[in-house]
């Protein structure tokens, strides 16, 4: 009972402004080095203005450091999520002053270093960062959601009341909280020293949650339904989106002591042209043709979907905060004086010249299509990692090809077709005869975005080296299937079946059923498509992609889209490229001059008068 009432005494006694205090020196503490500590106050101190003896940063400065480009128009977005991440745990406070605690809190939250304080991780820093880049209108309703007019006309209630002060709120919660039992009231006195170290985490995990209902106790009256309600009609604007979408595109590549500046150079208007198309095929995956903006409820369910890495970029670049210009360890390291020593650094890394992202574009494959693969594929697979093992353009459209530059790639791999769709009615002989070839269409085409022209771009993820199929399918559980363009969508391995990759003589299939060798009576002739599967045909002339919403195949459904569609294209570009580095091409070309020997062997070995014979003999000892 003591210790309650004393859980009580001092959570009465913690404001806001110490709250937030206290929760800034536990991030210093908890996520960050007394190097890195020195390196953020020396660039914060640096480049702050003041005013009334108070130190901050404006939006030009923030922009100025990070070398937003201003091609692309992001940097008033950036700085208003800096002022709402700022406030945290208070988003009712936000916008904040960047004060250097707040300044602070969002390197923490960009940077994702809060695995000791927060720890359900990406989701909640997901769901910060679409709270710092939404906007609310109660004029606006979400399309998934129909909330009720009670619910409505409570929010409006509360937000006509005007609260004295947030003292008096936290009075109140508090008192709520010493009511409960002692965990819960421990939950709000975050900074009471715990006498159980193994329970201290915990204990943060909690006062943070507490922290964060704080808003919707003051705004909702502790009605956390009301609390949804208003975060599910928050919705984050289209074009502001697509400004960050192409900055993410930008910085994808970055690494934390890399300046935005070499990346900018390269935004010629062409490139930006090229970017604001990727964008726009990722703004589809958020169905922008039914709203004026992005909603939380497909945020929430796309981003882990389809685009789980797509925020990584904003690590290495807000981790410039931890790299002074000013202060260099060289100068530690050659002076032996105590008393010359300057504080501890790491220096800075000037720009060199760094390996291409890419050895070559291909037709399909470029820097940006590549920095939105990335967005669901790490960057450290693929940055400096892919090598072109078949271009279509240079080696021709055949299987054979295929065969001879990729088989003996002894990792994984990126494969990616592009075409546009062909018309309903085909037209032509080979049309026809692919057609003919394929079951009868039940399911429209896909959505179009805002691609006129019919373009479409999918590709997979082949996570085992590629070789003939025959019974049955190849591939693995890391396995993906996506569609690029016009729209941004990725289809995960399903364990329902196993029919992941088949390569055969009639073409290459994922999800699709291995072909029959031979017709049987009473079945279809047709090619097996599977119910998400990409098939592309013998010829590499044709490909059709399926998408059954009732799914059952090697590939989930859509996570995001309840729709059936059916796209039937013309290939006119095919890539597959190799994921790994010199010890994988090395393996390759062993195993290429193996094939080599090989077949020069063959070709010296004389023959007799019965030649059939001979080769027989040839082949029983493996020649």
């Amino acid at each position: 009972m003591g210790q309650g009432h004393s859980d009580e005494h001092v959570a009465r006694n913690v404001s806001t402004e110490q709250l937030s205090h206290e929760l800034a020196l536990r991030f210093a503490k908890k996520c960050f080095t007394p190097l890195e500590i020195t390196h953020f106050k020396d660039v914060f101190r640096s480049l702050a203005d003041e005013q009334d003896g108070m130190q901050y940063w404006k939006e030009e400065t923030l922009c100025r450091f990070l070398v937003i480009p201003d091609a692309l128009g992001p940097g008033p977005l950036i700085y208003q999520m800096a002022t709402y991440l700022g406030a945290f745990p208070f988003p009712s406070l936000a916008p904040s002053i960047l004060t250097i605690e707040a300044m602070l809190k969002v390197v923490v939250i960009m940077t994702e270093r809060y695995g000791t304080v927060l720890k359900r991780g990406r989701a909640d820093r997901n769901k910060l960062l679409f709270r710092s880049l939404a906007v609310f209108d109660r004029r606006m309703s979400s399309v998934y959601e129909k909330p009720s007019q009670e619910l409505l006309d409570s929010v409006r209630d509360e937000e006509t009341e005007k609260v004295d002060t947030r003292d008096a709120v936290l009075e109140e919660a508090r008192s709520q909280a010493a009511g409960q039992e002692p965990h819960s009231a421990l939950g709000f006195a975050i900074d009471k020293p715990a006498n159980d170290e193994d329970e201290e985490e915990d204990d943060d995990e909690l006062a943070l949650a507490a922290l964060d209902s704080l808003d919707a106790i003051e705004v909702f009256k502790y009605d956390q339904r009301a609390a949804d309600t208003k975060i599910h009609h928050a919705q984050i604007p289209v074009d502001n989106f697509r400004r960050l979408l192409m900055l993410l595109l930008v910085i994808a590549s970055l690494n934390s002591q890399e300046s935005l500046s070499r990346h900018a150079e390269r935004l010629t208007p062409t490139r930006v042209e090229n970017l604001k198309r990727v964008a726009d095929s990722i703004l589809w995956s958020f169905t922008p043709e039914q709203n004026a903006g992005i909603f939380y409820q497909s945020f929430n369910k796309i981003i882990p979907a389809s685009l789980p890495y797509m925020f990584d970029g904003l690590n290495p670049l807000f981790e410039h905060f931890l790299f002074s210009k000013n202060i260099d360890l060289s100068k530690r390291k050659r002076s032996s004086a105590p008393a010359q020593m300057t504080s501890p650094t790491v220096p800075h890394v000037v720009d060199a010249p760094l390996e291409p992202l890419l050895p070559r574009e291909g037709d399909i494959l470029n820097l940006d299509i590549l920095s939105q693969i990335s967005f669901f594929i790490k960057g450290n697979n693929l940055f400096r990692r892919l090598r072109p093992l078949y271009l279509g353009a240079d080696a021709g459209f055949s299987l054979g090809s295929i065969e001879q530059k990729v088989f003996n790639w002894r990792a994984p791999s990126i494969l990616l077709v592009s075409g546009t769709r062909l018309p309903s009615a085909p037209e032509g002989t080979r049309e026809r005869s692919f057609a003919d070839s394929l079951p009868a269409k039940r399911f429209p085409n896909g959505v179009s975005g805002n691609n006129s022209h019919g373009k479409v771009i999918f590709g997979a993820y082949i996570d085992i080296p590629w070789k003939h199929t025959y019974k049955e399918a190849i591939g693995g559980s890391e396995m993906l299937l996506f569609q690029l363009s016009p729209l941004h969508e990725v289809f995960r391995a399903s364990s329902l079946s196993k029919d992941y990759l088949t390569f055969t003589n009639s073409g290459i299939g994922f999800g699709c059923p291995p072909p029959r060798s031979k017709n049987v009576s009473g079945l279809s002739s047709h090619t097996a498509l599977g119910p998400v599967s990409l098939m592309l045909d013998s010829s590499l002339e044709f490909g059709v992609f399926t998408h059954d919403s009732t799914g059952g195949g090697s590939f989930h459904p859509s996570a995001t889209r309840n729709s059936d569609w059916q796209d039937r294209f013309e290939i006119e570009n095919l890539e597959i490229w190799g994921c790994g580095g010199d010890e994988e091409a090395e393996r390759q070309r062993a195993a290429w001059a193996f094939e080599e020997r090989e077949a020069e062997a063959r070709r010296s070995v004389k023959m007799g008068k019965d030649i059939e014979a001979d080769r027989a003999l040839l082949e029983m000892a493996g020649l």
